[in-house]
């Protein structure tokens, strides 16, 4: 079946219609926010989600995150109170919270983090040159912070933007210093131990010298002891000898004799004369 003109006609104009229908139409996300320009001008804001409509062909929408941003800034160093250099790398939580006021000032996210870098950076550094390396290390940090993260989102109050935190992802001195300082804290450390060193082989000498002391008046009281009992064992052998000379004076004149005889023998040969005192135990008298 072949189409009359007329209906050409509208179908063509159907076309137009849905695609100019089309053009005015804009959809913006629930985590987005637009600015309707028209030649450069704002013609509107629309901060809720839904379907809005401009002018086709003279209207332009440019639209902007509405949820929170992460900016990472270079690490910087920084001089601190306590005049030592310190490397601090640094991020900021930002979001646009006037998107008319961001349009006007700075038109584009990119041209937005470059002036996020200049204020935070600044805030970073002069807060940071108020406190020593310690405090920038310690709980006092969280207060540092606070600061730079309130002095920002006033600094950038007139631009549109809200900074919502700035936090220190870490803090570390330049690779020089920082081997420098290791240096000094090693030398520090083995002075110390060299010390505690010391000092026990002090300790060492003392309990050595009293140990020394006791074991030599142990060896005295010993020695005492031994010499007393020594002396009360002789006493008691030179009694026990006594009794049995008493009761047998010719058996231990014997024995003595015998003990003369035995210590001047040589070759087991024993000459004695006939008078020898020993031979009159060697028979018996008739």
């Amino acid at each position: 079946m072949k189409l009359t003109k007329n209906k050409i006609i509208i179908i063509v104009l159907l076309i137009l219609v849905g695609w100019l229908i089309l053009s005015s139409m804009f959809i913006v996300n629930q985590e987005q926010q637009a600015v309707v320009l028209r030649f450069g001008q704002i013609r509107k804001v629309v901060t809720k989600p839904g379907i809005n409509f401009k002018t086709p062909f003279v209207d332009n929408v440019v639209k902007f995150e509405k949820r929170l941003m992460l900016y990472d800034i270079e690490p910087e160093r920084i001089i601190t109170a306590d005049k030592k250099t310190i490397v601090v790398d640094t991020y900021a939580i930002w979001r646009i919270n006037d998107p008319k006021t961001f349009m006007e000032s700075m038109r584009s996210v990119q041209l937005a983090l470059t002036r996020i870098d200049d204020v935070v950076y600044s805030n970073v550094r002069d807060l940071v040159a108020k406190y020593t390396f310690e405090e920038v290390l310690s709980k006092k940090r969280e207060e540092m912070l606070k600061e730079i993260t309130e002095r920002s989102s006033h600094n950038l109050k007139d631009f549109g933007i809200e900074i919502v935190d700035v936090r220190v992802k870490r803090t570390d001195l330049p690779p020089d210093i920082s081997k420098a300082v290791y240096n000094r804290m090693m030398a520090e450390r083995y002075s110390i131990a060299a010390q505690i060193r010391a000092e026990g082989q002090r300790e060492s000498e003392i309990i050595k010298a009293e140990a020394d002391k006791k074991v030599k008046i142990i060896i005295s009281e010993a020695k005492k002891n031994a010499e007393v009992i020594k002396g009360t064992a002789d006493a008691s052998v030179i009694t026990i000898y006594a009794d049995a000379y008493n009761q047998s004076p010719e058996f231990f004149e014997l024995r003595r004799l015998a003990d003369i005889y035995n210590s001047s023998m040589e070759n087991n040969i024993l000459l004695l004369s006939p008078d020898s005192p020993i031979l009159k135990f060697l028979y018996e008298e008739k």
